[in-house]
């Protein structure tokens, strides 16, 4: 499970300590709400339907996909359905690849993921060797369905947009400097990342209303 809001506010609280900035934008905007997703084949999964369609895409294909295979969406049915099945549901070629490496990577038990290594780096790694599945999308996974605190996706372009406007950079760090603005962060770098988010989803309210997003 991802972070609790128990956890969250206890790692904005030290953030605040750290940093001056995270302080001011809890003042403004409050604490941000916990992000958690099942641990598991599932969350994976719909991580792979979901790349570059809109969520109520991947909903569709997700629920398509049950209705072809069972709900529980075993993923040794997945690695073995054809391949006609699956284009059927709304996957793509590539995707059909992806799924079904997934499936056999559980299925056979070369990937574990209810026993991952507890090294966040040897995590990611383990999970980038599945097709489909890059570090942006391993270290989601590790922060919103593990709980993992000090995960810190910088090559996340609303974190990057997020973490230069809270600190009042006058530019958009790049991913490497995103990742070293945060070193002084840790353990709670998972925390900063959440509530970069919720920073940038006040931002946007913000300048919709027409106000300063600051």
């Amino acid at each position: 499970m991802g972070l609790s809001a128990e956890q969250i506010r206890h790692g904005m609280d030290a953030l605040a300590g750290i940093e001056p900035a995270f302080a001011r934008g809890l003042e403004r905007i409050g604490y941000p709400a916990p992000r958690i997703r099942p641990r598991g084949h599932e969350t994976l999964l719909r991580t792979i339907i979901g790349q570059q369609v809109s969520v109520a895409s991947a909903n569709a294909i997700f629920a398509r996909l049950q209705a072809a295979i069972g709900p529980e969406l075993d993923p040794a049915a997945i690695a073995a359905a054809p391949d006609e099945l699956l284009r059927g549901a709304g996957l793509s070629r590539q995707k059909i690849a992806y799924v079904k490496s997934l499936g056999e990577e559980i299925a056979s038990g070369t990937l574990d993921l209810t026993h991952l290594p507890e090294n966040d780096e040897e995590a990611i790694a383990a999970l980038v060797r599945i097709k489909g599945i890059g570090r942006w999308s391993a270290e989601i996974y590790l922060l919103f369905a593990e709980g993992r605190g000090d995960v810190w996706p910088a090559g996340d372009l609303a974190v990057q947009i997020e973490t230069g406007r809270i600190l009042g950079l006058e530019e958009r760090p790049s991913e490497r400097q995103t990742r070293a603005l945060a070193e002084g962060w840790r353990p709670h770098r998972g925390t900063a990342a959440i509530f970069t988010w919720h920073h940038y989803a006040n931002a946007a309210k913000s300048a919709k209303e027409g106000a300063s997003p600051l």
